[in-house]
């Protein structure tokens, strides 16, 4: 058996909430929309990863989710026009890992991140 695909789940009573956070500001795009379920994603081949953290490094909270983007600065522009409040960052950690931490609607810790 391989795994083929990881889906995060998160629940709401309002899935359309996601578009302008996932949609809109990453650019994800919208899969299947069954009403009651959204499912945002990218046609492109990613990785396959699931991580298991007592803590999300430099002493931060561990986040939900982890995104990595190819444009970190226009990632931190795009966040910055749509007036969300960093909650860690934007900073360059001393592994390597330019990233930032955002709540997303529905209070997930999302870490935008990318490999310097």
């Amino acid at each position: 058996m391989q795994v083929k695909r990881i889906v995060a789940n998160t629940h709401t009573p309002d899935p359309a909430k996601a578009q302008a956070f996932y949609g809109d500001l990453l650019g994800l795009e919208l899969l299947m929309d069954m009403g009651f379920i959204q499912t945002y994603g990218s046609t492109q081949q990613m990785t396959v990863q699931i991580s298991f953290a007592q803590e999300g490094g430099g002493g931060t909270p561990v986040p939900h989710l982890s995104i990595e983007v190819d444009d970190f600065e226009a990632a931190v522009a795009k966040f910055e026009e749509a007036q969300i409040p960093f909650e860690y960052g934007p900073i360059t950690e001393p592994w390597g890992v330019r990233r930032f931490f955002v709540f997303d609607p529905f209070r997930n810790l999302v870490n935008i991140m990318q490999h310097a």
